[in-house]
């Protein structure tokens, strides 16, 4: 169990800060027909696509339904399980340990925040360098600008289950994504706003 399993089965769900706010979970976009923002991502996904956090299975099963071959990857279980019953393929795995395809990916995804995956954005986007094949995309749901980059620690609540355990987190703006990617081998090519929704194409460059 991650923490995120009652938002996965869609109940509200918050991430409560160090300092007591809490931001609200997008738990009714896991489970709504694609919008304008997924439709952008979805577009771009041409070939083979690792899907990285990829919850209850959304955007890997869109493009499976798409003929697109596509694997969800998730440490949850439950997220897993929903997954393969939207018809799609996913493993159980933390995405910095070995995956199916390294090095061979045409795509990879990371929506709905997931970027702020262990409160490293520069070091998640070397991993997804190390998963895509030369020539590949990075697909990435950013911040709005003006958010900078900002890196914390994070815990589950909601109403009616206890708050999980605290784990590192980040929120990475729009404006800030060319200062982490670092060495990753990824280059920024593209920027684009859906219905509030901001996002990033990043390719990886040959050696």
């Amino acid at each position: 169990m991650t923490g995120f399993e009652p938002g996965l089965l869609g109940r509200r769900v918050c991430l409560e800060l160090g300092d007591g706010s809490r931001i609200s979970l997008p738990v009714d976009r896991w489970w709504a027909p694609s919008d304008g923002g997924d439709e952008l991502l979805l577009r771009r996904c041409t070939g083979p696509t690792v899907d990285l956090g990829c919850g209850p299975g959304r955007l890997t099963a869109a493009l499976t339904d798409r003929g697109i071959p596509a694997l969800g990857v998730d440490i949850s279980p439950v997220a897993v399980a929903l997954t393969r019953g939207r018809g799609a393929a996913a493993v159980c795995r933390n995405l910095f340990d070995r995956l199916p395809g390294e090095g061979r990916w045409r795509h990879a995804l990371l929506a709905d925040g997931n970027i702020g995956i262990g409160g490293d954005p520069g070091a998640l986007l070397h991993r997804v360098g190390e998963l895509l094949a030369p020539g590949g995309t990075a697909l990435v749901e950013v911040e709005r600008p003006g958010t900078g980059l900002r890196r914390g620690h994070v815990r589950l609540t909601g109403d009616g289950h206890p708050p999980g355990e605290w784990f590192a987190w980040a929120w990475l703006g729009v404006e800030s994504l060319r200062e982490v990617v670092g060495a990753s081998g990824l280059v920024p090519r593209w920027f684009a706003e859906r219905g509030g929704r901001w996002f990033a194409g990043l390719v990886k460059v040959a050696a």
